[in-house]
């Protein structure tokens, strides 16, 4: 029974991750918005940040472009969502301290939240691999504080949580927060500042190009159903996308409830939770808390202000989506519900308590079960992808355009979900693409100013001439896929020789000189030196394993 006891919270969490995917765990990939993911992923320049956008999906691209050669792209994909979302449960259970009742409560209230719902939904994998690794670093900064050793997980657990701009922020505030002496200050910065790297000194090459018109507005924190933003994000809701919010959280019972069930569970909770992690962790974690709920809430309150601040500084648009910060509260709030929780099963009966405690999440949003009741269904690529890249073969040099020039599809394929145009990820060339959003019918300006050129290249007289337009814009295929509906301007014939024709799908090279773009001297160097640091940090983490391994071992062993 102790046994059972013991391995019931990481069973409890691999339940509820099978729960939440569903039928995403079948045959096929999930695409859903933003979350593309293709057989095999070319390592291109544009995932190291040497394109002309900003580096927004560095270096989480370059990471599953390596890895996608060990292990299938439909396999790695699962095992990602599977595993982050088991990590996260389990790394809550690990935070609620040794009590059964807690660490089952802390799991489901760190699993089963609408920010993880909505995440998976709207296709975020980065962040939820963050979200899933952020109550470890809290572990590793309490030990941290003991031992400065930098030890075997805290260099991965940093590579991991650092996929993206946002997430690798959140991640470092994590760990800084909760870890940070004055004896492992310079160690730990520099560890921060190693898993940072790519983006960081990607964007910085970039600076010219690293502000957005976007108004807060559209991206901000957002109410939902009838409960007004700040409400929302006390159970960790309120993402900008309403299309991926669950029905179940567009009522006010139950989200309301959730609320109230939160808040008095925190309240119940929280002095035991203090005595036991002690003040500096506690502090530390209400920090978090505040800085995250405070972000979010900033985005709501001022939209204009943060609007602002992505226009006038660079890289200011990290804090458009709001309820992204949210993932900085789940910690506590996971491990203050947990607190509460077990408070009640020493006035309770303890078995009906736990049970409780561990359903109380499922049964407020019970339509995020089975992939968001079923709409998480993976697909497969049509025939015409693969017969497009077999009629490639060796791809001139120069970029690909996808005709029509818009980001997002919904082929009935995907089964009707709206996703980032798989296309050009499925194919090998470098890829130039529309970093435009167009948001309840409002067209939001990217930031890649080779958008608008080409905008004005399809617009040229004549076929001819937008050929010789894009080719001085370092377009050298042109693939047209013709089930899109396309707006006025976003599509146009374009002259060249015809390399695939399918009846949804055509492929030309143009025949005109194509002007490659070349980097500056200093980017190779510079973007060199970032992943240097950034791939130094799994060795180090390796090295540190085996080194205590060996240690561990008698020293008969280790003589052979």
């Amino acid at each position: 029974m102790r046994r059972l006891a013991r391995h019931a919270p990481t069973a409890w969490a691999l339940v509820l991750a099978v729960l939440l995917l569903g039928p995403a765990l079948g045959t096929g990939y999930l695409l859903t918005y933003d979350m593309v993911w293709v057989p095999d992923l070319a390592l291109r320049p544009d995932f190291l940040g040497a394109g002309t956008a900003l580096p927004r999906a560095v270096p989480s691209d370059a990471v599953v472009a390596v890895l996608d050669e060990v292990v299938p792209g439909m396999l790695l994909q699962k095992l990602v969502l599977l595993g982050a979302l088991t990590l996260g449960g389990l790394g809550a259970a690990a935070l609620a301290g040794r009590g059964v009742v807690a660490r089952l409560a802390a799991t489901s209230a760190y699993l089963w939240s609408p920010f993880v719902a909505e995440r998976l939904g709207i296709g975020h994998w980065p962040l939820l691999v963050c979200w899933a690794v952020l109550p470890w670093l809290v572990r590793e900064g309490i030990r941290l504080r003991a031992d400065p050793r930098v030890g075997a997980a805290l260099p991965v657990l940093l590579v991991a949580g650092s996929l993206s701009a946002n997430a690798g922020l959140m991640a470092a505030a994590t760990l800084l927060a909760v870890g940070l002496t004055r004896r492992n200050a310079a160690r730990l910065v520099a560890l921060v500042l190693a898993a940072n790297a790519p983006w960081v000194v990607a964007g910085l090459l970039h600076l010219d190009t690293a502000t957005s018109s976007t108004t807060g507005a559209v991206f901000g924190l957002g109410a939902e159903g009838p409960l007004p933003a700040p409400v929302a994000a006390l159970t960790l809701g309120g993402i900008w996308n309403a299309e991926v919010v669950p029905a179940s959280r567009e009522t006010v019972l139950l989200p309301l409830a959730l609320s109230v069930a939160f808040v008095a569970l925190a309240a119940a909770g929280f002095r035991s939770l203090a005595d036991r992690l002690g003040r500096r962790t506690t502090t530390a974690l209400v920090g978090l808390w505040a800085a995250g709920y405070g972000l979010a809430v900033l985005s709501w309150a001022t939209p204009g202000a943060v609007g602002s601040l992505a226009a006038l500084v660079p890289g200011g648009g990290l804090l458009r989506d709001g309820s992204r910060s949210l993932a900085l509260c789940a910690p506590l709030t996971a491990a203050l519900v947990a607190s509460g929780v077990a408070r009640c099963a020493t006035r309770g009966p303890r078995p009906l308590v736990a049970v409780a405690g561990a359903l109380l999440p499922l049964a407020f949003m019970p339509d995020a079960a089975w992939g968001a009741s079923g709409a998480l269904r993976p697909a497969s690529y049509p025939d015409s992808y693969a017969a497009a890249r077999t009629a490639l073969g060796d791809a001139p040099e120069g970029d690909l355009l996808v005709l029509p020039f818009t980001s997002y599809r919904q082929p009935a394929w995907t089964h009707d979900r709206k996703v980032l145009d798989p296309l050009p990820r499925y194919l090998q060339p470098d890829y130039l693409v529309n970093d435009q959003l167009v948001v309840d019918g409002r067209v939001i300006a990217g930031e890649d100013p080779r958008v608008p050129e080409v905008l004005a290249a399809l617009a040229a007289r004549d076929p001819e001439a937008r050929a010789a337009a894009l080719g001085g814009l370092g377009v050298a295929l042109v693939a047209r896929e013709l089930d899109v509906p396309a707006g006025t301007g976003y599509d146009a014939p374009v002259a060249g020789t015809r390399l695939m024709a399918r009846p949804d799908l055509e492929l030309w090279r143009l025949d005109t000189p194509v002007r490659v773009r070349e980097l500056s001297a200093a980017d190779p160097v510079a973007l060199g030196l970032a992943w240097g640091a950034f791939l130094l940090l799994p060795l180090v983490g390796g090295w540190n394993l085996l080194r205590s391994r060996w240690s561990g071992l008698p020293r008969s062993r280790r003589s052979g």
